[in-house]
This record gives structure tokens, sequence and C-alpha cells, in this order.
């Protein structure tokens, strides 16, 4: 959540800070804001709303200069409004910032009892008046931002610029990304690389309480004792292009569209005809894939879901015990660890804060060793564990996420499918199922096929309110997967249930203004679900059934919508399933008019608590 650029480069920086912004905006924002250091004034222009919103009035006005900052706010502290907006300014200072200060509260109260006062209600405002106040003791700008954050409780990622150092900047980090753009007589900050791709693809990954200096021919990285480190720049592999919408309508569109690719690119030199191939999790994976006799998952929201599925597949094919918790839950709880379990962080990020802090929690609990699912190979979750493997699904700018979702059920396929044959899985079994895996890319291309069938369904829910989703064994993840999907993009209110529930609540709520939608895979499960959905229609419930084209259901029946997909085998099931759900859940939206990309009151990347 939130989004921070900054320059300093030999020309005007506006331009360049406000297209680092729209690069942002899929994180979540409410308001929008730059300040640019101008002759003897540091000059800012903010605004509630969106980025266009703050782009026309710095049009009405421009302001030049080299020297920079933006930001994009979601509001933790105080209201959306442009006073709480950011750059803040204290004294000579100007900053920016990422994340949540815990003892903002005290240090406001001592430094007004100084004589300081605030216009904003942020506790950004605060950490720009502590660090004015080591300026003011004599500090150079860098040494004042290090004392500064010694000082504070929480996590933030920082940009901070001084009037009496007009053509430098400070940044730091601590459990928030930010990361160095290199150019050629001009050096970024951002929070990711999508910002700066467009003016560089030299990048530098910060670590935590790490505080960097950029001017326009330096870049310079300190610990918080004030001496050099060294961090090594990389370029990255986001082009400009893969940032754009193209022929789309919506990110989310494209993304879900880009899903064939995706999977196929996480599957890439991570199976062969004779089955998962070595070393892919690690070099030292060996040793501890081998120990490994039981597994946490710890995840959030839709990277929980595939933690769920994955459950199912590690409990059938290795037989080996899965517990999924939720990150936010997991860091208070006091967890029992059995011997030799291995800890599994799921991110599409890598910076999800929740995630992020119960993997640090895990080192203190005794777990046989962290291993992370991820979509960012420079991020805090994947330079912390001990094992990792990349999902490459590529940016995902929607703040929905789809692809996140079906490359991570590819890379627990290949992690479930590796532990069954650790653990004695049978050899036929086994190759059936890497080649099933092998086959996902296509079946999900066919599963999009489904959209204009979509289309007319999503017709059905545009007045609607409520909804219900059902699905059995590892399609209840997935029916979960959908309802978040719809919630979270058409703002109908959706929940699910394994459809065998129904009976012990949920089916009190069916009626004719309650759309069901289930999922309906061919398996052993098949008749179970007939007759839960024949519970719906003895109600007048009105159902919708994305069902396997080898199953044996009623089609064109009344108050039945049918959409048949073709599932493949039972490994990959619940990846090509997901993919008409959030179909339906786009589409919904789409005729609801809300903002697809960009949902009210959420963030992309949720980097606080």
């Amino acid at each position: 959540m939130c989004g921070i650029v900054a320059a300093v480069a030999q020309r005007d920086i506006a331009p360049i800070l406000i297209a680092g912004l729209k690069a942002l905006e899929y994180r979540g924002y409410d308001s929008a804001g730059m300040a640019i250091a101008d002759g003897g004034e540091i000059r800012r222009v903010r605004a509630k709303g969106k980025v266009r919103e703050m782009e026309a009035l710095y049009d009405a006005d421009p302001v030049p200069g080299g020297t920079g900052i933006a930001h994009t706010r979601w509001a933790t502290h105080g209201v959306p409004s442009e006073k709480n907006a950011h750059p803040h300014v204290q004294g000579r200072i100007a900053i920016v910032h990422n994340g949540i200060i815990e003892n903002h509260a005290s240090l406001r109260e001592s430094l007004k009892a100084k004589g300081r006062s605030f216009l904003s209600e942020t506790d950004t405002e605060v950490m720009g008046a502590v660090i004015d106040e080591h300026v003011q003791a004599g500090k150079s700008l860098r040494q004042a931002v290090t004392a500064a954050v010694r000082e504070l409780e929480g996590a933030y990622a920082i940009a901070v610029m001084s009037l009496d150092e007009p053509e430098r900047i400070v940044g730091a980090r601590r459990g928030c990304p930010l990361l160095v753009g290199i150019g050629i007589g001009e050096h970024f900050l951002g929070s990711d690389a999508q910002a700066l791709i467009k003016v560089t693809n030299r990048m530098m990954y910060l670590e935590e309480d790490d505080v960097v200096e950029i001017t326009r021919d330096s870049v310079a990285v300190f610990g918080l004792d004030g001496s050099p480190v060294d961090r090594t720049a990389h370029e990255s592999e986001i082009s400009a292009d893969s940032v754009e919408r193209g022929e789309y309508r919506h990110y989310m569109q494209k993304e879900i569209f880009e899903q064939p690719r995706a999977v196929a690119d996480t599957l890439e030199g991570r199976i062969g005809p004779h089955g998962v191939l070595p070393n892919i999790f690690g070099i030292d994976a060996d040793p501890i894939l081998d120990k490994t006799r039981g597994i946490h998952i710890v995840a959030c929201g839709t990277s929980y879901h595939a933690g769920m599925v994955a459950k199912y597949w590690i409990e059938h094919l290795a037989r080996i015990p899965v517990v999924v918790e939720v990150a936010s839950e997991y860091r208070y709880r006091d967890v029992v660890v059995p011997e030799d379990t291995l800890f599994v962080a799921v991110s599409q990020s890598g910076e999800t804060a929740d995630t992020l802090a119960a993997m640090r929690e895990s080192r203190r609990r005794g777990y046989l060793a962290t291993f992370a699912i991820c979509n960012v190979p420079e991020s805090s979750v994947v330079r912390e564990s001990d094992l990792r493997l990349m999902t490459r699904a590529g940016p995902e700018i929607g703040v929905a996420s789809t692809k996140a979702f079906t490359t991570q059920l590819a890379a627990f396929a290949l992690l479930a499918l590796d532990l069954g044959r650790r653990r004695g899985l049978d050899d036929a079994v086994y190759l059936e199922h890497c080649k099933e895996l092998q086959s996902l890319p296509r079946y999900i291309e066919n599963a999009l096929q489904t959209e204009p069938a979509i289309l007319a369904i999503a017709d059905h829910f545009i007045n609607k309110q409520h909804a219900l989703f059902l699905g059995r064994g590892a399609q209840f993840p997935v029916a979960l997967e959908g309802s978040l999907k719809l919630k979270e993009i058409s703002y109908i209110h959706a929940e699910a249930y394994p459809a065998g529930e129904l009976k012990h609540g949920p089916l009190a709520l069916v009626d004719e203004n309650m759309p069901i939608v289930a999922v309906a895979p061919n398996g052993p499960l098949l008749d179970k679900l007939k007759s839960n959905l024949q519970e719906v229609r003895a109600r007048g419930g009105e159902l919708i059934v994305f069902a396997d084209e080898r199953a044996e259901m009623e089609d064109g029946t009344e108050h039945i919508a049918m959409v048949r997909v073709d599932g493949g085998g039972d490994l990959i099931a619940p990846a090509v399933f997901t993919v008409p759900m959030q179909l339906l859940a786009y589409h919904v939206a789409v005729q609801r008019g809300t903002d697809v990309d960009q949902p009210r009151n959420l963030a992309k990347s949720v980097t606080v608590e």
C-alpha cells in the first residue's frame, strides 16, 4: 500500500514523478502529492483522490526543479484529505512515507512540548519533525535521518529532502520495500521497480535498516551505525510494455488472459518428461525436504487460498500433515511446531507485512527451515528464506490477484509432487501427475474460452446484493477464492462454504434473490455435490454451475445456468476452475460500473498490519 517515487536529475523531474505515481496506482491509494525543490523553497502539489487530480493542479501551475519526492497515500492515520496527503513539510524538511510508526503519539507530544505544531493527523509529519530537530542541531540530512529512525518503532520506507541540501535525497527502510533506480546523471527511489522502469532498468534493492543517499552522480548506502554497506545493482526483468494494458480494458482482464503464459513460465525448466527437476528449490533443498515430516503454510488472502489447495495435494500425494494458517493470526498464537516441520511463506509481493513478520517469528519457534513461494525475486520474504520457488507471474497491476493465484498453485503442485516422490509415491502415478501438470497452461487456455457464456451469466448479478459459492474437496478453496474475487471488485457480499455444510446454516439464506455458484469437477465427490445442489433447487435458488465436461450434470434445467469446463485431471482442476470464476467476477464488476483495477478501500501490497 502507498507508493513512493523520488528523483535527483539534471532535468525537470515532475513528469517523472507523475508517471511513477501512475505506475503505482495499482497499489491502492486515496490521495497523491509531490514536492520539488525550487530555488530557495519546497513547493508542494497535493490532492485528495486520484493522481490525475494532482496532475491537473500541477499543469495549472508547473513547478520546475531537478530534486523531488512524490507519494500516493492510503489512509492509516487521519482521513483522506489534502492536509493529510504526502509530502509533509516540517521546518526545512519534506518527507514521504510508507508504513506505520507505532510510537508517533508519544513523539508528537514531546515535540509539541518543544513548541512544534502539526498541520496533519499523520504519523509521517511527526517523522519529519523528528528529522528536522536533528537538522537544526547541526546534522547533515543523512545523519539526521539515521538518528531519527533509531527513535522510531514500527515499519517505514521514507524519502526525505531538505532545503539545506537541495540536490540530495535520503531514503531509509524497515519492514517496507524501497529500491534505488540507477541512471546516468540521475538517480531515483521507488517502492517497486514498476515505478521506475520507464526511466531505468538498473535497480538496487535496499535491505532492512539501510539508509541510502542519492545525488545526480552518486548512490551510497549505509547502516544505522553510519558505516557504508555494499548493495548490488541488478537489471530488472520487468519491461515497460509489461506494465501497460495494451488491448485490454482493464489490467485485471489482461492478467486473467496472461495466465497460460505465466503458468508455463513457472513450470519451464522445473519439470520434464521424467518428473520434477532437481535443485529447483535451491541447492540445499534435498536434505531439508528429505527430512520434512510436517508443513505449516502461512499466508494472507488469495495466497492463503492457494495454501489451502496445497494442503489437499501434499497430504494426498506425500502423506505429510499440513496446517494452513492466516498470517495475521499465526503471529499472535502459541503455535505447536512438531519436530522437522517446514515453514512455507506464500506472498505475491514478498513484502506482505503479516506474512513477513510470521516468517521472522518462525525463526524462534524451531522449524526445520523456511520456504518461500513468491513472485518478486528481490523481496524480503525471498531474501530471508532458506528455500524458495519463484512463481514468474510477472507484474500484477490489478489489486484483485489472478495470475498470482494460478502460478502459486503451479508452484505448490511442483512441491507436492517432489515431496510425494521422496515419500514413496508410486512411480506411474507420479509420472502421470507430472504429465498432467505440464498440460495446465493448455487447459487454462481452454477455460478462457468460456468468456462468452460468462458474459451472459454476469447479467444475473447486476442487481444482486449477495451470492453463495460452493465447492467440495480441493474445490472448496477455489470457491473461497471465487467469492473473494466477486466481493473485492463488484462489492457484492459473497461467501463460500463446503457444499456439505449447506444444511448446517447457509441453506436458510437461499431464495430466488441469492445466486449460488457451484464448482463441479468430475470426481468421487460429484454425486455428493449434485445432492447438495438439489437442496438449493428445491428452495428456488438460482444456480450457476461450472461443471466438468465429463461430469453427468443436467443442462438447460430451470433455475440452472451451466458452464462446461474441461478441468483436466484432479491435480490441475483447482487452477483450471479458478479461471471462469475470475472472469465471472470481472464481468459482473464491469457491468456494475465499479473501479475494477483499484477497488475501494483495498491496496495491492499490504505492508502494514
